[in-house]
């Protein structure tokens, strides 16, 4: 999963970024034109569990990648604030995207810099869909009759996203179908992404009960100054500081969790003497859209699937006792995966 950083100047969008991934960010907002990028290890007590049953020679966590794409920006020579054609570029490349509100001063006023940011998120997307509205009404001219039906039914979807956008709802929020969907994936439409705020509040409010203004999107609350802080830490020190400051968190934890709940992400694992993985696909996908994701010979072979869930396997200690108990399930391909299922896929490849 890739997820794309976003805010205003002076939000602590690049503070966050190092505070969430350890990583040294540009944050000149004037000059900038290339999204800092990290990739961060995901958390998983159920994957720390697993490896002492296994003690496989390799540990593999899920990770996520960050991109610090940038923020609005105004130009020196007058140009219209926004985000730049090469930024806005890198933006529809993510998966989903976090939108850094800064909220710790008394000045600060999220609600209005988080409309601000999706009006222009919906500018933006305005631009791509007017442009291809013309291009298709001449496609509709030139192409022979068998095929303008297709064109026609794409230029209508187009039209009617327009006027939502027009209205300020943004593409997500629109009613489509899965026909629909297939049609508009292609265009990487921003406002169509899964969003979520970062909510990036003062030292001094950091142990304050999470709350906030009331945002159109899911939320999570950090303090990037003291995040950045322990960010540099090594992870016994980390543990310290945290303790003293009264945090239970880290905030990167509760980020990636409001991140993988907003993108509808869950993780299967993998286990053996060889490996302990995890694997994240989307909720809802089958065991043959899961056996794909290790490699397309195995969903190419698959028979069935091996499957038995996390709480069985550690409720009684181990795999052999969970197949005495008779516990490992076979199923069949469309089996829809749940999370921290333990899967095993049987292939004739």
């Amino acid at each position: 999963m890739r997820i794309g950083i976003v805010g205003l100047p002076a939000s602590g969008k690049s503070t966050v970024f190092q505070a969430l991934t350890g990583a040294r960010a540009d944050s000149g907002y004037g000059r900038r034109e290339q999204a800092n990028v990290a990739v961060v290890r995901v958390p998983d007590e159920r994957i720390d569990r697993l490896v002492p049953m296994f003690n496989p020679k390799k540990t593999v966590y899920a990770t996520v990648e960050f991109a610090d794409i940038g923020g609005l920006q105004g130009s020196t020579d007058g140009a219209p604030r926004g985000f730049s054609p090469t930024l806005l570029a890198a933006a529809r490349q993510v998966d989903a995207l976090a939108i850094v509100l800064g909220a710790y001063s008394e000045d600060s006023e999220p609600k209005s810099d988080l409309e601000e940011i999706e009006l222009e998120l919906n500018f933006a997307d305005l631009s791509v869909i007017e442009k291809r509205i013309e291009r298709l009404a001449s496609d509709i001219k030139k192409s022979p009759t068998a095929g303008r039906a297709a064109i026609q039914a794409e230029s209508d979807l187009l039209q009617r996203l327009r006027n939502a956008l027009e209205q300020g709802t943004p593409v997500r929020d629109v009613e489509i179908t899965p026909d629909e969907e297939k049609l508009i994936r292609g265009y990487g439409f921003l406002s169509a992404k899964p969003a979520f705020v970062i909510l990036n509040v003062s030292e001094d409010a950091v142990q304050e009960p999470e709350s906030g203004p009331n945002l159109d999107l899911p939320s999570v609350r950090i303090s990037g100054t003291i995040e950045a802080e322990i960010a540099e830490l090594d992870a016994e020190d980390a543990r310290a500081f945290l303790a003293d400051l009264g945090i239970e968190e880290q905030g990167i934890n509760r980020v990636i969790r409001v991140a993988y709940a907003t993108t509808r992400l869950i993780s299967f694992f993998t286990v053996g003497p060889d490996e302990v993985r995890a694997w994240p696909i989307r909720e809802g996908s089958t065991a043959l859209e899961a056996a794909g994701e290790i490699h397309t010979d195995i969903a190419r072979g698959l028979i069935r699937a091996e499957v038995i869930s996390y709480e069985d396997l550690i409720r009684c200690g181990g795999m052999v006792e969970a197949r005495r108990a008779g516990l490992l399930r076979l199923e069949a391909k469309t089996y829809i995966v749940k999370d921290a299922d333990i899967c095993h896929f049987l292939s004739n490849v």
